[in-house]
């Protein structure tokens, strides 16, 4: 029997679940959420309301796609897109939560901010999401443009002066990974891995899905486009793993830009939990955010870092501090040395949420 894969069929996550499904060849049954009858029954059975949900076939309810792909990966031994070298699955699940939680507003603004991209995604989730709705087409428009730009765009602080310091960002994002799918189909070798997955999140139902991005990489990033399709048509099964030993040269780079840009904005976020603040300023990277949305789930996203990290074998701990210092990863990853989070906060998922991925449209309780 297929899982129940609720979302929707241009969402970040639900296209980054589908990725996986795929790769690993667990049988799914994609189907839309219905909005505003869904949301009440998902609150009740996994505690938050996103994107996506899984039913699994004795009627479980899952949320979250990290901890939901790690369960699965458990549960099946066959073919895991884990890597056994602890070395690598350290710097898979760095690059899986990095694509997760900083890409997720660069893509949400190439979506939102511009005309083409607005007018797409509006129409496309009016008819998908609020299709029993009786109401009018341009309203249900409007609603969706306000929701997603107050709460992802201009809600997260992005604003007129720093649109180009995040594109630039992104640009350079796309040029160090067209150097690496030059060289081989993956991230770590011609097999996908956690990496690749946690990439396809941005990639898949944004950057090459939404006009305005999709026409950057077609024009410049050929081997990028390339790998999204093989991503998307590669299943595990058909030939032996294979990956390149270690951690090649052309991955530092994107560690370089988690360490002085992700991890630091991690950090920033820590003191907004900390001090109850909704919004908090932050510069990294050349990009000066006011007013950037609190999210209490990445500071859980630390807690979960340093906790793969703790249960490394000495060896590999050695390994991955050498290589995290080297691109100024180790220090803002330990900055904060007592993390704010509520008790046993998200401890049950994938079943059970506490919080969600960003501070926006939460029903306080």
């Amino acid at each position: 029997m297929p899982l129940t894969l609720y979302g929707s069929n241009i969402s970040y996550f639900t296209g980054k679940m589908e990725n996986y499904f795929r790769v690993r060849e667990i049988p799914y049954e994609l189907k839309s959420m219905q909005f505003p009858s869904f949301q009440s029954k998902m609150e009740k059975k996994v505690g938050v309301m996103q994107m996506p949900a899984v039913v699994l076939e004795d009627g479980r309810w899952m949320t979250d796609t990290t901890k939901m792909i790690q369960w699965f990966e458990n549960e099946i031994k066959e073919n895991q897109i884990i890597p056994e070298d602890p070395v690598q699955a350290f710097i898979c699940y760095l690059l899986e939560d990095w694509a997760d939680e900083w890409w997720w507003r660069t893509a949400m603004h190439y979506r939102w901010h511009y005309r083409e991209g607005a007018s797409f995604a509006s129409k496309h989730l009016a008819n998908e999401l609020f299709d029993n709705l009786w109401i009018p087409m341009w309203m249900k428009r409007t609603f969706l443009k306000y929701r997603q730009r107050s709460g992802y765009t201009t809600g997260d602080g992005i604003n007129k002066k720093n649109i180009q310091a995040i594109e630039n960002n992104f640009l350079s994002l796309l040029k160090n990974l067209e150097l690496i799918f030059k060289n081989r189909n993956f991230i770590f070798g011609d097999s996908p891995t956690l990496a690749d997955i946690g990439l396809s999140g941005p990639f898949f139902r944004h950057f090459t899905l939404d006009p305005v991005p999709l026409k950057i990489i077609k024009d410049k990033y050929p081997s990028l486009l390339k790998w999204v399709s093989r991503l998307w048509s590669t299943k595990l099964s058909e030939k032996p793993i294979k990956l390149l030993p270690g951690i090649p040269e052309d991955i530092e780079p994107l560690l370089t830009e988690i360490g002085k840009v992700y991890l630091p904005y991690l950090s920033a976020n820590v003191a907004a939990v900390r001090a109850k603040k909704i919004f908090f300023d932050i510069e990294v990277g050349g990009i000066k955010f006011k007013k950037a949305r609190y999210s209490r789930y990445r500071v859980w996203c630390i807690k979960e870092l340093r906790g793969h990290f703790n249960s490394m074998p000495l060896y590999a701990r050695l390994e991955v501090e050498r290589l995290l210092e080297k691109n100024y990863c180790w220090e803002p990853l330990w900055y904060d040395k007592n993390l704010p989070l509520l008790p046993n906060q998200d401890n049950n998922l994938p079943f059970m949420a506490d919080t969600k991925m960003i501070g926006v449209n939460e029903i306080k309780k």
